[in-house]
């Protein structure tokens, strides 16, 4: 059943015409409560908020799959902006930046040249940015060019997901680095021939890369709602001696949001993954299909006053 849930939500979320009703009806609903904001301006007060709760945030001006280098160009403007904008409002928050968006698909000088632009601000101004992942037939290249990236900013850091086979061989490669990684389960449909299809497979291999990276000794952002994940964290840390300075809980705005308060209350960081624009109905079915407690956790959200 599980499985079918997340095959209809996968479905959904390509549909072209539910995305662009969404955009266009749909933006009053969430603002505030799954995205924070139909631009970042109008986040601020709720970053501000979650900063003042003792929650880090990331925040994500959604979108992707650009085709059109002048749309490239634009985003990249707005992240540059949205930078400057969380060093001038005191902010404790990174980016989080997608390539696809910034013209990956466009041409390889386009998103190097727009991704320099970024990381140059980004440095200037202190502020992490993370390189989210994308379905497998990008995951080659944009780690390619984090790598690239990483060799000469500190500032940069990146995504790997547990459920695609090559993982595991992807965080060997990038330990010189000693990269900042956030670990997530995965949400993209994928082939059994590049991605585990079972749940109990990708929770094992979700397990053991969290291991593998907190032993490592690099910097490790456990990205998930799922409780047993958590606890399995929280005991392998304290069973190893690393100390809360050494890696970080990471959850969605709009969800699991006592959970958030309780971890941070405990001592834990706690960094939230903060969405904000109108193209965000991708970005919603996508986060439904990764596990079925996120429909709960995410309706939860939307009708709470």
């Amino acid at each position: 059943m599980e499985a079918v849930t997340r095959n209809i939500f996968l479905y959904l979320s390509k549909s072209s015409i539910l995305n662009t009703l969404a955009q266009k009806r749909g933006s009053s609903l969430v603002s505030g409560k799954i995205i924070a904001g139909t631009d970042f301006r109008q986040s601020i007060p709720v970053i501000r908020e979650l900063n003042q709760k003792g929650l880090s945030t990331t925040v994500d001006h959604l979108g992707e799959f650009v085709s059109k280098p002048e749309t490239a160009i634009q985003r990249t403007k707005e992240a540059i902006q949205t930078i400057e904008m969380i060093r001038k409002e005191n902010l404790v928050s990174h980016m989080s930046v997608k390539m696809t968006s910034l013209g990956l698909d466009i041409s390889d000088d386009l998103v190097i040249s727009n991704m320099i632009k970024i990381l140059e601000t980004a440095e200037e101004h202190d502020v992490m940015i993370t390189i989210d992942m994308e379905d497998e037939t990008r995951c080659g290249k944009t780690l390619d060019l984090f790598k690239q990236f990483k060799s000469q900013y500190s500032c940069v850091s990146t995504v790997l997901q547990a459920y695609l086979y090559r993982t595991e061989q992807d965080l060997k490669d990038l330990r010189p680095l000693d990269p900042f990684l956030r670990l997530v389960k995965g949400a993209y449909k994928e082939p059994p021939s590049v991605a585990f299809p079972d749940k109990k497979d990708v929770d094992a291999q979700y397990k053991k890369l969290i291991e593998q990276s907190l032993t490592y000794g690099l910097y490790t952002a456990v990205a998930t709602h799922d409780d047993q994940m958590i606890e399995y964290t929280k005991e392998l840390t304290e069973r190893l001696n690393i100390p809360k300075d050494r890696f970080e809980f990471q959850m969605l705005f709009g969800m699991r949001n006592q959970t958030q308060l309780e971890l941070a209350k405990q001592g834990y960081h706690v960094r939230v993954y903060v969405p904000y624009g109108r193209d965000w109905y991708g970005y919603f079915m996508r986060r439904l299909a990764e596990r079925p407690a996120n429909i709960s956790f995410a309706f939860k959200g939307l009708f709470k006053k």
